[in-house]
């Protein structure tokens, strides 16, 4: 067997309201698989049917080869979760906070014991295993989740946007962690809204928008769906920036007069960033930055949906996620 997870036509409605559409995903045995898309698009929803919290209309689902209705109890022996929200006790130390779910699993005193210590080792965590969790960062505290989830020593992860909320360096901190999980032969679906953690952690993405998979591949194979290369002006003052993309013309061209930023293609990088150069100082408008790029992510889902995969959150947004 090569797929961990599969999900063929998944359908799941709360009222009116069309959660996943006909949803098909499959992940591969020990990889890393991406699902993006912005709030409402029914990431959560997906998670919390293959981890056997929600069940679905309609559709076939399983984790590990079990379908998640008919032997859920097996699946869920099969899985770990991260979610969105601290699971841990935080006047607990971490040691502590480790032993107490590995005694929920119904590991024996001695046996949950050991088990804390070998994750508090393998998170980096042993020096701060006695420290109540309260006094951890926020990334050392999102490990301990992560160490959490792995108790039982699950082939499967689950983790739903597992960095929310957290600074550069706890993310990165997070990101080394799944990295380990990984190359240890855990399998990982991973939702996240950061176009850049799909992008460092995931061997392949499916993009999904209003409950339904709009693209899926790799990162590389989903940025050459909107083209090469493109080159970036930043320029000094943005009352020249209409002169300045009348001059590079051409199609593709994209504005942003917020930035003072102009993009094109660049389908040979040296030839437009010495192009642009040239235009530029000929005409004497300054530029603050020049640099060439691949395509985002987000300019990848912008193309496909209409909308950026990055939306701010929104009140009526958060509503409709805690009643899914």
């Amino acid at each position: 067997m090569t797929e961990a997870i599969v999900m063929d036509g998944v359908h799941k409605r709360y009222g009116e309201k069309r959660a996943l559409d006909g949803l098909d995903l499959v992940v591969g045995r020990g990889t890393v698989h991406g699902v993006l898309g912005p709030n409402g698009a029914g990431k959560t929803t997906a998670v919390r049917i293959v981890s056997t919290l929600l069940r679905h209309d309609a559709g076939r689902v399983t984790v590990a080869g079990l379908d998640v209705r008919e032997r859920a109890g097996e699946v869920r022996r099969r899985i770990g979760l991260l979610g969105q929200h601290a699971a841990v006790d935080e006047q607990l130390g971490g040691r502590q906070n480790l032993e107490m779910f590995g005694r929920l699993y119904h590991l024996g005193a001695r046996r949950a014991g050991s088990r804390a210590d070998e994750l508090l080792e393998r998170f980096g965590l042993a020096d701060t295993g006695r420290k109540a969790v309260k006094q951890y960062s926020g990334g050392m505290r999102r490990r301990l989740d992560l160490a959490a989830s792995l108790i039982t020593d699950p082939d499967v992860l689950f983790l739903d946007e597992p960095t929310t909320g957290l600074d550069p360096r706890g993310r990165t901190e997070v990101w080394d962690a799944v990295r380990s999980l990984v190359g240890g032969g855990t399998t990982v679906l991973l939702t996240t809204q950061y176009l850049e953690e799909a992008d460092q952690l995931a061997d392949r993405i499916s993009l999904i928008d209003h409950g339904r998979a709009v693209a899926e591949g790799t990162p590389d194979e989903l940025k050459a769906r909107v083209g090469g290369d493109r080159v970036d002006i930043v320029l000094r003052d943005a009352s020249r920036l209409a002169r300045a993309a009348e001059l590079l013309g051409g199609e593709g061209l994209t504005l942003d007069p917020d930035r003072r930023r102009i993009g094109a293609p660049a389908p040979d990088r040296m030839a437009a960033l010495t192009r642009t150069v040239r235009v530029l100082d000929e005409a004497g408008i300054e530029a603050e930055d020049i640099a060439v790029r691949r395509p985002t992510l987000d300019e990848v889902f912008l193309s496909l949906t209409g909308r950026p995969a990055e939306e701010r959150r929104t009140e009526k947004t958060e509503k409709t996620e805690v009643a899914a």
